[in-house]
């Protein structure tokens, strides 16, 4: 019998290799009883400081019949439900014309296309931007010269926006899928603690080699990549899904060509800040409503600060490099934190993508138009914290009734934050004590000539005066949890807009929308909030069309 035991405390300097003696103890039977031992999740509990303790669920085999009644937190594990959670439904009966296509190399897109193809169907997979190689030179072309290339940069290209962040695997939602997704990663390359971590994170120097080994397993399994290529159109007729236009290397010739390629099933993967695809699906009459979202700030401070708050000064000795601190007894990672507060105003703020370790980086998409997120490595060895501190944003701030009209919103203050930085691609910044203790209103602050202003008033020019106000507000809360959170030093850098995607994209309980055969899955079309979350919708998008059409016979474009 299998069985899972949740909540085993161990002292941090208790090495892994005890755990099934104590998992024997906590249980009543011999360790020689136990014929598999896994390690299924360890977090830390840092409440009582400086005491720190891991905290364990494992699942172990046994012959021994336990009593659950008796034992605290055991459970019987039902391995045919969990092995049925992740299975493929049966083919379906319906003809597939043409082999199905997914739009958008990001998580969702990946695993998408790598379903479809294990399953047979030899996807086409198009990606808007180019493979890593080709992004992360245009990346580092802009870090270095600030020369943005709109098809090649932080949000767009192979991986999707994920790949020039932290990585981070943890997900609020609750899914069978995600330990299949979590083992995916691993086997590419990103390591075996992301499977037991409570906060894995795979870091976007590793990341990158992950998802160019997940895009060759693709094509092995007689999948199609198509880079710089981008959709133009879609063609459909009485509501049905016909073909594709689309830009980019011929597959014939390799000259950059329009061309029309028949497509009746399309998993519309695109990115939260795929705008251009929004206006082309909108005027192509497919149903979207306006999606709330978040804007604010990036807070940094000294991974120091973080750790001492988090672990106590007694414990700073013990952090280390977040790879060591994974398979090192007594070893700490850098300390992350989650945070929240309901403003005066009504507005909540919060904590989003905190990067222990890491650095701030300009994200943009667009001449004119600044923006902002996290990003670290693999070991997050930076010594700087930094997270994203945002407001939430409602559908009546947006003014219009436009289903755009997020985006638009999410535009006004990128080019605010492009101007007040001095139009140069460096963001608006100051220090806490600037932004805590300036009382300017906020339409006080924009001025034709940007110069003029304090660094503080640059940074809440771009933002709405709800967001910065209610961001203020929260600081001297965030610091009562957090000591030193207020510190006057501490960097706030404008504006961070891409938390989500300002849409949704309408779908059934089939996974089409309301033209059938285009399936919106992921962040993009507004179902998902982070890098699993974003590949289990793709498993799912991938598993509505394995379940419907018959496996496709070879066709041509």
């Amino acid at each position: 019998m299998k069985y899972r035991l949740s909540g085993i405390r161990t002292d941090i300097d208790e090495p892994v290799e005890a755990l099934p003696r104590i998992t024997a103890k906590k249980t009543g039977i011999k360790e020689s009883d136990i014929s598999f031992f896994e390690i299924r999740k360890r977090s830390i509990d840092s409440r009582k400081k400086p005491h720190i303790q891991f905290v364990y669920t494992v699942d172990f085999v046994t012959d021994k019949k336990l009593n659950r009644r008796r034992i605290k937190n055991l459970t019987e594990v039902d391995e045919e439900a969990e092995a049925a959670a992740v299975k493929p439904p049966e083919h379906g009966t319906e003809l597939l014309e043409s082999r199905p296509v997914v739009i958008g190399a990001g998580p969702c897109g990946l695993f998408a296309a790598f379903e479809l193809a294990k399953a047979g169907y030899s996807p086409l997979l198009i990606e808007r931007g180019p493979a890593m190689s080709g992004r992360v030179e245009a990346v580092e072309k802009f870090r270095k010269d600030r020369v943005l290339d709109p098809e090649a940069n932080m949000l767009f290209g192979e991986g999707g926006a994920g790949t020039f962040s932290d990585g981070k695997l943890a997900t609020g939602i609750k899914d069978g899928l995600i330990r299949k997704v979590l083992a995916e990663f691993r086997d590419a390359g990103a390591g075996d603690d992301i499977m037991y971590l409570a906060k894995p994170h795979i870091g976007t120097d590793v990341l990158r080699s992950v998802i160019v080994d997940i895009r060759k397993k693709i094509i092995d399994l007689g999948g199609e990549v198509r880079f710089n290529t981008k959709v133009d159109r879609i063609i459909a007729y009485s509501g049905r899904l016909q073909a594709l236009d689309l830009y980019g290397p011929h597959p014939e010739t390799g000259k950059l060509s329009e061309y029309r390629i028949s497509a009746d099933a399309v998993i519309l993967a695109v990115g939260h800040s795929a705008r251009d695809a929004f206006v082309m699906l909108n005027e192509e009459a497919v149903a979207m409503v306006q999606k709330p979202f978040s804007i604010g700030v990036r807070m940094e401070h000294p991974q120091s600060l973080i750790d001492a708050s988090q672990y106590g000064e007694e414990n700073l000795a013990r952090v280390t490099d977040a790879v060591s601190a994974s398979s090192q007894s007594g070893k700490l990672p850098p300390a992350d934190y989650s945070i929240n507060y309901k403003a005066s105003n009504g507005r909540g703020v919060y904590s989003f993508c905190m990067c222990p370790g890491g650095e701030v980086v300009v994200c943009s998409t667009k001449e004119g138009e600044l923006c902002v997120n996290g990003m670290s490595n693999r070991k997050r060895d930076s010594g700087t914290a930094n997270s994203g501190i945002l407001c939430d944003v409602r559908t009546s701030d947006f003014g219009s009734d436009d289903v755009l009209a997020g985006v638009r919103f999410q535009e006004k203050y990128e080019r605010l934050a492009f101007e007040n930085g001095g139009s140069s691609f460096a963001p608006p910044s100051c220090t806490m004590k600037e932004f805590l203790t300036i009382t300017t209103a906020e339409n006080s602050f924009t001025h034709e000539d940007p110069s003029v202003l304090s660094p503080a008033e640059r940074v809440c020019a771009s933002l709405p005066d709800f967001a910065s106000e209610a961001i203020r507000e929260a600081v001297p809360d965030f610091a009562r949890k957090i000591k030193g959170y207020d510190d006057p030093e501490a960097i706030v850098t404008a504006v961070e807009t891409r938390s989500s995607s300002p849409v949704r994209i309408l779908r059934d309980a089939g996974g089409e929308s309301n033209i059938k055969g285009l399936y919106p899955a992921g962040e993009g079309a507004g179902y998902a909030g982070g890098i699993t979350s974003a590949a289990c919708d793709g498993i799912r998008a991938a598993w509505h069309i394995i379940e419907k059409y018959k496996k496709p016979s070879p066709v041509q474009d």
